[in-house]
């Protein structure tokens, strides 16, 4: 049997940390919303509905870390971890149908572009690039333990660059007075959107196909495992993950029992993963073989203990 991963997920500082940056971007999208309104600003809503996408997301990251912390039980024996993977997985949705809108607003804008209050632009612009760069500080730390997090560091790091884009959009129409600028900007933010948002999709789908988690090269880690003193062969080879922070490995690893003691390929099986690969969930199933033979009684193991099987 295996023994529990040795990843968690976010300690109690980055869910503060997530809640904070939730109160800045929620509040600040107000604003967003309210100016891009009143100032006929296309690229101001643009940016409205990226951080719309962001509060959404950092609420997912903060329900999925509460959510992760209950129990594992009877009929959930990997516990809720899964659940991060699920919101990161509708965010990704969401994404899509907010780029999907700001293209459609755009189009329909294009022939008649309105005037634009650049004054007032520039001013929420300004202030939400501040917003965003707070907010990029608070989830640094925890952008490469969590996919959900991860997730969100990017949505408020793409708003960056779209607060940058309205800014630019504004002193160009300030100067030139060709307001089409703003629906030019305003479809450059939602293209960017959308191949970052394909990545966060993959790889969520990839989680919830139980693929071989990212950074993974399964033919490389078979050999490894091959390449160990007394393993004759390896099958049965799973890689998966429940979680961003929670990799799984199960495998059937036959040994040649006249050269080698079950308890120390295990220990070097087990060592060898945890060191050179990361995984600490283990599942692995020795089988003693000789002369291309199995052996009726070949044990079977995992990280922590193992007992006889037939």
């Amino acid at each position: 049997m295996g023994n529990s991963s040795g990843h968690t997920l976010p300690a109690a500082g980055k869910e503060t940390a997530l809640r904070y940056a939730l109160m800045l971007t929620g509040g600040f999208m107000l604003a967003e919303v309210i100016g891009g309104v009143m100032l006929n600003s296309l690229a101001l809503l643009s940016d409205a509905a990226h951080m719309f996408t962001d509060v959404a997301a950092l609420a997912i990251a903060l329900a999925a870390i509460r959510v992760g912390r209950r129990a594992v039980d009877d009929k959930r024996t990997f516990g809720y971890h899964r659940f991060e993977i699920l919101a990161a997985a509708f965010n990704a949705l969401l994404l899509f149908g907010v780029a999907a809108y700001i293209l459609y607003e755009a189009w329909q804008r294009w022939s008649n572009p309105p005037a634009v209050q650049t004054t007032g632009v520039l001013v929420i612009a300004v202030l939400g690039a501040i917003v965003n760069l707070v907010s990029m500080r608070l989830l640094s730390s925890g952008k490469d333990s969590s996919l959900n997090i991860k997730g969100a560091y990017l949505e408020v790091w793409s708003d960056l660059l779209g607060s940058i884009g309205v800014i630019v959009g504004a002193l160009v129409i300030r100067f030139t007075g060709w307001n089409w600028v703003d629906t030019v900007i305003a479809v450059a933010i939602g293209l960017w959107v959308l191949p970052r948002t394909w990545i966060l999709l993959k790889e969520t789908l990839n989680i919830l196909l139980e693929g071989v988690p990212e950074g993974i090269d399964l033919p490389q880690l078979k050999q490894a495992l091959l390449d160990l003193p007394g393993v004759v062969s390896v099958h049965e080879l799973h890689v998966w993950a429940v979680s961003s922070a929670k990799t799984s490995l199960s495998a059937h690893v036959a040994y040649d029992p006249q050269t080698a003691n079950p308890g120390a390929i295990l220990e070097a099986v087990n060592q060898l993963l945890e060191k050179q690969f990361e995984i600490t969930h283990t599942t692995i199933q020795l089988e003693a073989e000789v002369s291309g033979k199995g052996v009726a009684d070949a044990p079977s193991a995992g990280a922590d203990h193992w007992k006889a099987t037939v």
